[in-house]
């Protein structure tokens, strides 16, 4: 933000060496797009310092030195139509894509604010809408929804979205629709305290040269979007902005960017923001197998904005397009602001890039000495100055959100008419259906009681439809389109014999350092080690196995012990159940299975697992490794003696203890093998597990996120169909590997990468492969496709 005038400018020294230029630059000079270009060559080892302490300076003038900030949002994909056709986007779709996907041309109201409700009660402050440019200018189906809703245009629409969000739930609105005209910025500046648009680039080359990025694409045209920009400003709206770095621009072009997006500011000090986003290619789009933006001058492009925009603008990076280990990077490049990041929601506009949790960014910006702190749509110095800045419609709204500094309050948004708990119907009464209950668990899990619950587990035929379609919704509104997949291998820890192999199914820890070497080779990126050591080995074998797959797997993540396992460690190793846990972080343990159970209930228990722990020892047990900093898996058996009830009890201690910790992230239904007792006797056994998914998606959403497909155990035509239920991911590929192949609880079961592309293709859906603990898996070195 900048005063609204033009800083004083220093003469530019001609000849002068960078280092000169650079500290001109500290001293109030406003570089010219000459000078930008030669900052932007100039060695990073002289760029990030200054552009540091350059940021630096920024915050302790703004009054919160050492802050990053960033905003808690939910990301609304009001429609992914557009009339555009940039070369990188695998935001939008076409008609016929919809029609495949089973998705609508926009979202309806109830589906928005059945998202938004739950980013709420997560705490999210700020509903990013986000969708293509004018779709009704392209394609005629777009054009009838509108006309049939009573909408003149998409903008329109957009307005009418955002005066629901902040009605019904309290939350502020930034919108990000792309180009508009200025009566359509006038039309959403009550209801919207901050928009958006990238600039991108300035390059006309991209954008009139066939076969570039941008061709064919009439809303990149430079010169209509910073005119876009510029009206915003004399509409005195808090804009955010930026440039995308790595999409066949030069450096000359970066150069020019910053300083015309610099120039409007200077005109207006409306830019609230500028974001120096850096190109990552996407499978499906023309440019799948361009490189990603270079780290170096991703670097230089975010240190030279911050020389070129001074102390006073807020540089923001998106923390998920760049790997955990480049943060620190970026931090020492200038930046303040990481942007919106959602604990509920995908990025649909990067879906390939999962967000990082907020602790961990909190964590990771703590390392590098800097406190990260919420803010809302509207940063600080507009939300101090709302009388000049933010409609008085919006004044009311936005206070109840803000702290004294104008940064985000500790308090959750809540509107004028949130949503109603509603209860089952009374004996007698009419049944409101399950496409009705179903809406209303998307909308709000906690709205249901039990008798709710288990009408939805037993529907069934257009019902079942009506169940799976809301679960589905609820998926793609959330964790988004991708099916994924983690590359592993399984290795029973039963059969180890310290002594040596002597039957099938055993090995010992060389074997165990061979095993992991060749997993590895294989590409996978994950092993999984569970079952309890043979009464007769001695427990602190636990801790030697991992260390042996380390050994031999040096890079690998560690996916092992059950709470039955940690408890038979810290029983017999008298470590105690705090020690046992310490222990394995020690020796390289990473995450933690949630298995060892088969539902949450002790009648259960005693009839089909009494080997089990007893249910409040396993709930001690797992709830430990949480608050030990694992992070594990959930699930629940089911098809055998349990009762509808059970489950539902099952699924809500499960919400429960992840309210508690946070620990789970994904839970998984499985199908007991030989059990096969139906809920609803006339029920076909893959409408069973159609109802359990659902059900499953719908009482955890906003919970636990993901919910994962047991291919193994209702096969891969099955896991298909379950995707379709509100499913996103399926688990392992299970690699049996050339080393002992038997020492696998599952070995002779391999889910081939290429044959779970297959299915996500079938289902028009994007594939990722991701690591243990769903962040971008490595690009494989070998080949893991089998």
């Amino acid at each position: 933000m900048s005063t609204g005038s033009a800083a004083p400018r220093v003469a530019p020294a001609r000849g002068t060496d960078i280092h000169d230029l650079v500290a001109r630059v500290r001293a109030g000079l406003r570089p010219d797009v000459d000078q930008t270009e030669a900052l932007l060559g100039a060695p990073l080892d002289v760029l990030l310092p200054a552009a540091s302490a350059l940021r630096d300076e920024g915050l302790a003038l703004a009054g919160r030195p050492g802050v990053i900030t960033y905003s808690r949002k939910v990301f609304v994909p009001l429609t992914t139509l557009c009339r555009d056709r940039c070369h990188y986007c695998v935001f939008v779709d076409t008609p016929g894509q919809l029609a495949l996907l089973r998705k609508p041309a926009y979202m309806s109201p109830e589906q928005v604010l059945t998202v938004v409700r739950q980013g709420q009660a997560l705490g999210c402050k700020e509903a990013l809408l986000t969708l293509g440019d004018r779709p009704e200018e392209r394609w005629p189906e777009a054009r009838a929804w509108l006309d049939e809703h009573g909408f003149a245009s998409t903008i329109d629409y957009v307005a009418h979205i955002a005066r629901l969000i902040t009605a019904e739930t309290g939350m502020l609105v930034h919108a990000n629709p792309g180009v508009m005209h200025p009566d359509e910025l006038a039309a959403l500046r009550p209801v919207s305290p901050s928009m958006g648009m990238m600039l991108e680039t300035t390059s006309r080359r991209l954008y009139e040269e066939p076969g570039q990025v941008h061709f064919g694409s009439p809303d990149k045209d430079p010169a209509l979007r910073l005119r876009v920009i510029d009206d915003a400003g004399a509409a005195g709206i808090p804009f955010t902005t930026g440039i995308l770095v790595g999409i066949g621009e030069t450096v000359r072009d970066r150069a020019e960017s910053l300083v015309a997006l610099r120039d409007i500011d200077e005109r207006h000090g409306h830019v609230q923001e500028v974001i120096v986003q850096n190109f990552r290619a996407k499978p499906r789009t023309a440019m799948q197998g361009a490189p990603d933006a270079d780290m170096t001058e991703y670097l230089a492009a975010v240190a030279v904005a911050r020389l070129v925009f001074g102390p006073d603008m807020r540089i923001q990076v998106p923390p998920n397009l760049s790997d955990p280990r480049e943060l620190g990077l970026l931090v020492a490049a200038g930046i303040d602001d990481w942007g919106g990041v959602s604990p509920l929601t995908a990025d649909h506009v990067n879906p390939e890039r999962p967000w990082p949790q907020i602790d961990d960014l909190s964590a990771h910006t703590a390392a590098h000495g800097y406190m990260l702190r919420e803010r809302l749509t509207a940063h600080p110095e507009y939300v101090t100055a709302a009388a000049r800045w933010i409609d008085p419609a919006l004044h009311a709204p936005l206070t109840a959100l803000a702290d004294a500094e104008g940064l985000a309050a500790d308090v959750s948004p809540a509107g004028a008419h949130a949503a109603p708990a509603r209860r089952s119907a009374a004996p007698g009464a009419s049944d409101p259906g399950v496409r009705r209950l179903a809406e209303s668990a998307a909308a709000d899990p906690l709205a249901l009681d039990d008798a709710d619950w288990e009408r939805l587990l037993r529907a069934s035929g257009a019902e079942l439809d009506d169940l799976a379609a809301a679960a589905d919704d609820a998926r793609r509104y959330t964790v988004g389109e991708p099916v994924t997949l983690v590359q592993n291998r399984n290795l029973t820890s039963s059969g180890f014999r310290r002594a040596g192999r002597t039957a099938p199914g055993e090995f010992d820890l060389d074997d165990a350092t061979a095993i992991a070497a060749d997993a590895a080779d294989l590409g996978a990126t994950e092993i999984c080690i569970q079952g309890s050591l043979d009464a007769a080995e001695d427990p602190a074998s636990y801790l030697d196995l991992v260390r042996a797959v380390k050994r031999g797997a040096p890079g690998i993540h560690i996916h092992a012990y059950r709470p039955l396992d940690v408890r038979d460690l810290a029983d017999r190793g008298g470590l105690g159940l705090e020690g046992a846990l310490a222990a394995m972080r020690d020796a390289g343990v990473d995450t933690v299975p949630g298995t060892g159970v088969k539902v949450l209930s002790e009648r259960v228990r005693a009839l089909v697992a009494p080997g089990d722990l007893e249910i409040d020892r396993w709930v001690e047990g797992i709830t430990a490794a949480h608050r030990a900093g694992f992070r594990s898996t959930s699930v629940l058996f089911y098809g055998h003696v349990e009762t509808a009830a059970e489950r539902i009890a099952h699924l809500r201690r499960l919400r429960a203890i992840q309210g508690d910790t946070g620990g789970f992230a994904e839970f998984v239904p499985i199908p007991l093998p030989g059990g096969d007792v139906p809920l609803v006797a006339e029920r076909a056994p893959l409408d069973e597990h159609r109802a359990m998914v659902a059900v499953s998606r719908l009482l955890l959403s906003g919970s636990i996120p993901h919910v994962q497909i047991p291919w193994t155990r209702v096969g891969r035509a099955s896991a298909a169909v379950l995707l379709r239920a509100g499913g996103d991911d399926l688990g392992g590929t299970l690699y049996d590997g050339r080393v002992l192949p038997d020492t696998g609880i599952e070995h002779g079961q391999e889910l081939p990468v290429d044959a779970a592309e297959r299915i996500a293709r079938s289902l028009m859906r994007p594939f990722r492969l991701r690591t243990t603990d769903y962040r971008v898996a490595p690009t494989p070195l070998t080949r893991g496709s089998r």
